[in-house]
């Protein structure tokens, strides 16, 4: 990084040296000549020289402002910016217009990735200081901390993190969904003006952008330059990609507030989620890289000190919903435990009054009707069958039918204030339930500290390592004391979260939200997997962990086999389908398994089997996803890192325009290097899964062949029916295994 340790802008003669960062092949350069940040460039890595950046400035057109436009690090209409601006805010209607400048930049003395900047507007009264993080990868973090040094409040409407895209960006693409659908890819042209993504949910939200880019015309996974965005915050939000009328674009997002929600008392401070970006010069497979680095560096990721692997879980909901009848579950655990599962999770309905889901919600005291002796004679066995714990907890809802609402309908969250039980006050009217539950007020400390204790106790009192934790409605009308309150709510569950995993340092935590209602990389900080979707349906879940992959690596995915015909689109698909789509995730099941007959056992015992024997590699290597022309065609694979072997799975999700699926393409290998191609599974004489007179004759015995071959060439591929599946297992051959072969090493 180009930066002396610390430059001040005030009473210096020469204009303070360019911030300069470079990581991974990415680069982002900041100018302090003109007294303001300006963002120059973020993308490429620029090499080690930089010329002079004051000759660089740009033009003044005619009918224009006199000088030429920055582009702030806080974009600000007083710079002549008239795009969005980065921030909005005022003192009572006063101090509307920012006009903030430099007051020092300093390298972080033990990062050289690192940065902060700070900036000042005396007239204003606040003070922006801006953290910049470059990481191995080249994963970009940037977040803001705003000060009001003013006498009096200073209410922030918003406060955006943006960077500049560089002018071969001519497409957006983004996702949305719905609940069982989510991480569905849109693309759209970029044209001037500002395409906007809101989320307006409470939390992240099943439609919410995981991602936001901006790349070359059909950029794809594996070619085109990409510039994309994820904001890592749980609570409403924006991302947004903002086109000027001089022709320079920049993507960002911003927390989305509510009226007045962030009101800062004099000295007070308001903190902002972290903007994460990346830039690739090779298509979406390179930012999956960058985010893949970033997590996999955190000394929190799972098994990044302890080694452990991820484990096989068997969760129940699926198989007794509701029905939590002891001699029931103690058959699925030793039932899970012969095929090979490592975790077992009992889901909702062992709490007092959990009957069904309209009752009980607040109440976190095992049901001592339905579990006469506790759950202790359940762990026992889960234990004693060599396998961990889990449980199922929704601790930021409520149900109006329960002690806890009764005891205090004033901790029911909603528009307006509540009085306490037994007091003469108002009701408050509260938001329309959903799914016949409300929002716990964790705002309210003595709500927050009961469901801390109560989950607390919990723990201490069982032997529990893994808590499902669950977020089952939109924060609709999210209020407290009659003022918004999504903010204070998202970062009291942080809170609340930060403080069990201190405390109960052993405790695995998902987030579930209706599924993948809540995937993003705020409450990825304090939990160690996600659930992608309620839909185990094997279909539907190919394109939602496809693009859920686009961020967040497949060790923290939770990718379950479900029943043979799914209970959430009810489609039917074989056994083999399905592990395969579960092999590229978190591996678990949530079926039934004690009905199940010898052969579906057998092959669902290997399948976990083989499971396991890749799980290193697919959780840790490097994710490949195919640019396929046949749209009934898709194909991904794990690479390790250093191209010895890798594991690919080619899917059939429709049926194909052709015949045949001729040579396809399996991408990333070492170019010069020979490998060995296997099929795996299914068997090749499943006629379940394949539909061809002749297979390709590699099918039965393997092939071999180099890196660059199989990327260039590939191979004729089985004929698959629709929606099946077939995993091929790649490994380098060294020179004596080609000699044995009897084929050339290389040929000149």
């Amino acid at each position: 990084m180009n930066l002396a340790p610390e430059t001040r802008a005030a009473g210096t003669a020469t204009p303070p040296a360019p911030l300069y960062l470079r990581r991974s092949g990415t680069a982002l350069l900041i100018d302090f000549s003109t007294g303001e940040p300006a963002l120059l460039h973020f993308g490429a890595d620029l090499g080690p020289e930089l010329p002079d950046l004051t000759m660089l400035r740009d033009p003044v057109p005619h009918s224009a402002l006199d000088v030429p436009v920055i582009l702030g690090l806080i974009p600000q209409a007083s710079s002549g910016w008239r795009g969005r601006p980065g921030l909005r805010g005022h003192r009572n209607g006063r101090a509307f217009s920012s006009r903030l400048r430099l007051v020092s930049a300093a390298a972080a003395a033990d990062d050289a990735g690192s940065a902060v900047i700070s900036q000042t507007d005396p007239h204003a009264g606040i003070t922006v200081r801006t953290e910049i993080r470059l990481n191995d990868g080249g994963l970009l973090q940037l977040r803001h901390i705003l000060a009001n040094d003013g006498p009096e409040d200073y209410t922030v409407e918003e406060l955006a993190a943006v960077l500049p895209v560089g002018r071969a960006a001519v497409e957006v693409l983004d996702l949305t969904g719905r609940w069982c659908r989510e991480s569905h890819p849109q693309r759209l042209p970029l044209q001037q003006g500002t395409w906007v993504r809101s989320g307006r949910h409470g939390r992240t939200g099943h439609d919410s952008s995981l991602l936001l880019a901006a790349g070359t015309a059909g950029f794809g996974y594996r070619h085109g330059q990409v510039w994309a965005v994820h904001l890592g915050w749980s609570g409403n939000h924006e991302s947004f990609v903002d086109t000027a009328g001089d022709g320079r674009t920049v993507i960002g997002a911003t927390e989305l507030l509510g009226s007045a929600e962030i009101t800062l008392a004099p000295n007070a401070r308001y903190e902002t989620p972290w903007l994460f970006a990346a830039y690739s010069a090779a298509g979406l497979d390179g930012i999956s890289e960058a985010f893949y680095a970033w997590f996999r560096g955190r000394p929190h990721h799972p098994g990044a000190e302890s080694g452990k692997p991820r484990p096989v879980v068997l969760n129940v909901w699926e198989a007794v919903y509701f029905d939590h009848r002891l001699p029931a579950l103690l058959e699925l655990a030793e039932s899970a435990a012969n095929l090979g599962v490592e975790r077992y999770v009992l889901d909702d309905g062992w709490f007092r009054g959990r009957r069904n889901d309209t009752a009980g919600l607040g109440d976190w005291y095992v049901d001592e009707q339905l579990w006469p002796g506790g759950l202790a004679p359940l762990i026992d066995a889960v234990t004693g069958h060599g396998m961990e714990f889990g449980l199922w907890v929704e601790p930021e809802m409520i149900n109006e039918d329960s002690d806890l609402a009764r005891a205090h309908p004033d901790w029911i969250a909603g528009p307006a204030p509540r009085s306490p039980a037994g007091t003469a006050g108002t009701a408050g009217r509260l938001p329309e339930r959903w799914r016949h539950q409300q929002v716990l007020d964790l705002v309210n400390p003595d709500a927050w500290q009961y469901i801390f204790d109560r989950l607390d106790a919990l723990l201490r009192e069982n032997r529990i390592s893994y808590l499902k934790w669950d977020q089952n409605r939109d924060l609709t009308e999210m209020g407290h004391n009659g003022q918004p309150s999504v903010h204070a709510q998202t970062r009291a569950v942080y809170r609340l979260l930060d403080k069990l995993r201190s405390a109960h340092p052993g405790v695995e935590i998902e987030s579930c939200s209706s599924g993948g209602a809540r995937v993003d990389l705020g409450i990825l900080e304090r939990t160690d997997r996600v659930w992608g979707s309620d839909c185990n349906d094997a279909l539907e879940r190919q394109t939602i962990q496809r693009w859920t992959g686009m961020v967040v690596p497949p060790e923290l995915v939770g990718s379950h086999i479900g029943p043979t015909t799914s209970h959430t689109t009810a489609r039917t698909h074989d056994l083999s389908f399905r592990a395969i789509t579960a092999m590229f995730g978190h591996f678990g099941l949530e079926w039934d398994v004690r009905q199940l007959d010898g052969a579906e056992r057998r092959e669902l015992a290997q399948a976990v089997a083989l499971f396991k024997q890749y799980r290193p590699l697919l959780h840790s290597g490097r994710m490949v996803r195919a640019d396929e022309p046949d749209p009934g065609l898709r194909l991904h694979g794990v690479i390790s890192h250093d191209g010895s072997e890798a594991l690919y799975a080619l899917v059939s999700v429709s049926t194909s325009f052709a015949e045949v699926p001729g040579r396809v393409s399996l991408p990333g290998l070492q170019s010069e290097d020979r490998y060995r191609v296997e099929a795996v599974y299914p068997a090749p004489n499943d006629a379940r899964a394949f539909m061809q007179a002749v297979p390709p004759p590699w099918l039965a015995d393997g092939v071999e062949a180099t890196g660059r071959f199989l990327a260039a060439s590939g191979l004729p591929m089985p004929v698959l029916n629709p929606e099946h599946g077939v995993l091929l297992a790649v490994r380098r051959v060294d020179e004596t295994d080609a000699a044995h072969s009897g084929h050339p090493v290389r040929n000149s």
